[in-house]
């Protein structure tokens, strides 16, 4: 408990900054919907007929002229991409922080086993992931009420769930990641999430390369998806699941046999 008190203190700084600026952004576009209402309505059938483009989106499924078509299709996507980066670095740092940062020498001469301190470095990386989501849905919220308007709350709640499992399992990749390096890869975490949405869109309009999705956990976390069909797939979250358990465990193992520097 000690080792989690100490992860989310020296997080805090960062938690703050990522939830507010990702948080801040969803909640500006909110308001913005009432000034681009009426235009939306002459865009949304142009949006509706760009091929390719329209398909990567969501454009085609939705009506971004309506709250919950310009949630899906816009604020989610800011939401999404913001959400994965945090997980990301997140989870990246929690063990090979103490290797760079020359503290591995301490905290291992603690009376604590080393299997018990990555299991609560991992569970600070999830507390901060879920501190985060909550912090950016009060946000957007706090949007929808000054807007006046809201999404169906059954979509959007399945909608925010799926993507706390979609940072969760990036952020245990990350950690994994973590587990096997001497310095933080900042850098190659906020690009691995990046990757991973461009991976999305990609298997999205090209046929050839469809079974990607089951790569990527954007995938069954889309806003436009979910909001269409008013459910996640049961299928493809078991898989993320399931990956998040892997990795988490492999960090673990893996970590526990390394010689630390």
């Amino acid at each position: 408990m000690t080792i989690l008190k100490h992860e989310l203190k020296m997080n805090l700084k960062m938690l703050l900054i990522w939830t507010v600026c990702v948080g801040a952004s969803c909640l500006g576009c909110i308001l913005l919907f009432n000034g681009l209402k009426e235009s939306m309505e002459e865009m949304a059938l142009a949006y509706a007929q760009m091929g390719t483009f329209s398909t990567a989106l969501g454009l085609d499924k939705m009506n971004v002229s309506t709250m919950e078509g310009f949630y899906a299709t816009e604020v989610a996507i800011i939401f999404a991409i913001g959400g994965g980066m945090f997980a990301a670095m997140t989870g990246v740092m929690a063990l090979s922080k103490e290797e760079e940062g020359h503290t591995a020498e301490f905290l291992y001469t603690l009376p604590l086993r080393r299997f018990a301190i990555v299991l609560w470095k991992y569970l600070s990386v999830a507390v901060l992931i879920f501190l985060f989501n909550v912090g950016c849905i009060c946000l957007c919220l706090a949007g929808f009420v000054l807007a006046g308007e809201a999404p169906s709350g059954k979509e959007l709640a399945l909608f925010h769930g799926a993507q706390f499992f979609m940072h969760l399992e990036t952020g245990s990749i990350c950690f994994l990641i973590s587990a096997c390096c001497k310095r933080k890869q900042t850098g190659a975490a906020l690009g691995f999430a990046v990757l991973l949405y461009v991976v999305d869109l990609m298997c999205r309009v090209v046929p050839d390369i469809e079974n990607l999705k089951y790569v990527t956990p954007y995938y069954f976390s889309n806003a436009a998806d979910i909001f269409v069909q008013e459910k996640v797939d049961g299928s493809m979250l078991f898989i993320a699941v399931c990956v998040t358990i892997l990795a988490s465990g492999l960090a673990v193992v893996i970590y526990q046999k390394r010689d630390l520097s």
